[in-house]
């Protein structure tokens, strides 16, 4: 093995085996000092720790030049304590195995290396990116603004294909009033919350659109309190998926128009836009770009693919940032229990990352203009 894949696989090892699931602050802030370590290795300075409501968040200025790319991960992940106990870190027959290892500490060990020796790069790694990026996502637009381009570290689509559109998300919960009776003596004198909320979600099914790859589904709810009341109260969840701003815009209107069926009932929309969809026409220079650094080593062209889940490239890509994702790991099983990496495009992935940055430095993204003030 060469020393490159050495050290890849030592980091991967180490991120690995401090465990980080998401929601545990304690866990999230000893994965930092990890990653802090194992960066300050690579990139040979400390990173800044920025604790937001006590997640622990890195970032890495490199150089003296004004920062132009930014390199971005998450150290948090998906898997609770103990999952190492049974499915520990390891390598047989060129597959790497072990909880995060695809999703996405690979690519955030990538990251590192591939931005060793740099100058004008940041590494922001934040802490929350499972839960929806609720501390970080202000931290990340702001680095965005102030660059030239993103480049995320999330792990390959299938085959190694980077991640070229991601579907934008909005999370709605709709409150019903209805009016309490009794089920077997009264009932015509209550209004069914159950029944109005079946209405509205058949309403809200028919708000997606299968030409333009919009979703509405409704998917969790609740309603009423016991067997013999018509139920004066329900919620439902619902999780919407748009390609573009233009359907994002139209579902959240749709949803906050919807007027109850049963005379009365009351309806409250709560939830609205979570994240923007990553569009084709965000990253479509950046994917000219490594395609032509991919020929210049002598790789094949990477492929490119739209997805259904969010990143945090959704956020770069909404403040009007060239974004390009799914740089990370080749291999599967995301927030699954066969997540793994083919040990076999470590290296080859990360020196196109590398190729691809120096390339970005070089020749700046035409027309970009950076936001005021830019950091360094």
């Amino acid at each position: 093995m060469s020393d490159l894949l050495d050290d890849l696989l030592a980091d991967v090892r180490a991120l690995v085996e401090c465990e980080s699931p998401s929601h545990d602050l304690e866990a999230v802030a000893r994965s930092a000092e990890v990653v802090a370590a194992v960066g300050t290795a690579r990139l040979g300075t400390e990173p800044e720790r920025i604790v937001l409501e006590g997640r622990t968040h890195l970032r890495w200025r490199l150089g003296d030049e004004p920062s132009r790319v930014l390199l971005l991960a998450h150290h948090d992940t998906v898997w609770p304590i103990g999952t190492l106990a049974r499915r520990p870190f390891g390598v047989e027959d060129g597959v790497l195995r072990g909880p995060g290892c695809f999703d996405m500490l690979s690519g955030l060990a990538m990251a590192l290396h591939a931005a060793a020796n740099l100058d004008g790069v940041t590494v922001l790694v934040t802490g929350d990116e499972e839960v929806g990026s609720p501390t970080s996502r202000t931290l990340i637009e702001d680095e965005a603004r102030a660059a030239d381009a993103v480049l995320v570290l999330e792990a390959s689509a299938d085959g190694g294909a980077l991640k070229t559109e991601r579907k934008g998300v909005s999370l709605y919960d709709v409150h019903v009033t209805g009016l309490a009776a009794h089920a077997g003596l009264e009932p015509e004198r209550g209004v069914n919350a159950t029944l109005e909320l079946a209405h509205v979600a058949l309403a809200l099914a028919g708000l997606g659109d299968a030409d333009l790859g919009t979703t509405v589904t409704p998917t969790a709810a609740r309603s009423g309190t016991t067997t013999n009341t018509v139920p004066a109260s329900a919620t439902l969840s619902v999780d919407v998926r748009v390609r573009t701003r233009a359907e994002q815009a139209r579902v959240d209107v749709a949803v906050r128009s919807l007027t109850p069926v049963l005379p009365g009932a009351a309806l409250e929309v709560t939830g609205g836009p979570n994240r923007p969809p990553l569009e084709a026409t965000s990253s479509a220079g950046l994917l000219e770009r490594v395609r032509s650094v991919a020929a210049s080593l002598g790789q094949p062209a990477p492929g490119s693919a739209a997805v259904g889940g969010a990143s945090d490239g959704n956020f770069t890509a909404g403040v009007g940032t060239p974004t390009l994702d799914g740089l990370g790991a080749v291999g599967g099983g995301a927030h699954a229990e066969h997540e793994h990496v083919l040990v076999d495009h470590l290296v080859s992935r990360t020196t196109l990352l590398r190729g691809l940055v120096r390339d970005l430095l070089a020749d700046p993204v035409p027309g970009r203009t950076r936001a005021a003030g830019g950091v360094r």
